[in-house]
């Protein structure tokens, strides 16, 4: 699950036992604020550039939950029957139910239920698709047709992410120096390079600067947007077998950061 926090907007990734150990009551790792997680609570993050998480609004009451997954069945009572207490036979009834004529059971028809049931598994097999969208489209298999598709459609206004795949992005080269004009910052300079036989969408970019105990003095998590400032470059990508120079500007932790880190998300 995922939560943003409301001080730096920095989107944080967690586990349904951490968020139930402190109530939803979450302390960020970035600016050190205290928030509730449960207000911006995602099982799944948008599509990037990730501006902010849609906060849920607060109900008046609380909502009722009609989905029962399982339920404890109650001990049944032992039936203790007295002898002395059954009817006797003037006061039972005449004829036991079982032996009252039935009637006839009108045959309704079966036709309406099975295109129903159709239009509900198509239904069903649409959503699955839109779910596993992006496996689909990182997939080497499906998406060279899923591309082809699209050049067709191209007139309709059909346009797909580059494609994602972190494994095959590696740095060349990477710095860390005193910002030339701004005290108390720092330059932080990387080259990435796409090894991958497509053009890929850039990644986020997470930097962590730790002490010499390997302890995380300070970290800081950047999106595309904000190291690219050209929107056309973003929406093409890192082009096969091409490099491309980030630049970040970071405020200076202290002479306890001897060591910085980067990872792609």
């Amino acid at each position: 699950m995922y939560a943003q926090c409301p001080e730096c907007r920095t989107i944080f990734r967690f586990a349904a036992a951490e968020l139930a150990a402190a109530n939803a009551s979450v302390r960020c790792g970035h600016c050190n604020a205290v928030f509730d997680a449960l207000r911006t609570l995602a099982e799944t993050l948008p599509p990037e550039p990730i501006d902010s998480l849609p906060a849920h609004p607060s109900a008046a009451a609380p909502p009722q939950l009609g989905v029962p997954v399982y339920r404890p069945q109650n001990r049944q009572a032992m039936l203790v029957f007295d002898p002395d207490e059954r009817p006797r036979a003037s006061e039972r009834p005449g004829k036991p139910a079982f032996s009252r004529p039935r009637r006839a059971v009108r045959r309704h028809r079966t036709w309406p239920w099975a295109l129903a049931s159709a239009v509900l598994a198509a239904a069903l097999a649409v959503q699955a698709a839109w779910i596993e969208r992006a496996r689909w489209l990182e997939s080497d298999g499906w998406r060279p047709r899923i591309d082809a598709v699209c050049a067709r459609l191209e007139a309709l206004g059909c346009r797909l992410p580059p494609r994602r795949d972190l494994d095959r992005l590696a740095l060349s080269s990477r710095d860390i120096r005193p910002h030339p004009s701004v005290a108390g910052a720092l330059i932080i300079s990387a080259t990435v390079r796409n090894d991958a036989p497509f053009a890929q969408a850039f990644p986020a970019v997470e930097i962590v600067l730790s002490d010499l105990d390997e302890r995380r003095v300070a970290m800081r998590r950047f999106e595309p947007a904000e190291y690219l400032t050209d929107p056309q470059q973003r929406a093409a990508g890192l082009a096969a077998g091409a490099s491309a120079a980030l630049v970040f500007e970071v405020v200076d932790p202290g002479r306890d950061a001897v060591a910085f880190e980067f990872r792609f998300d």
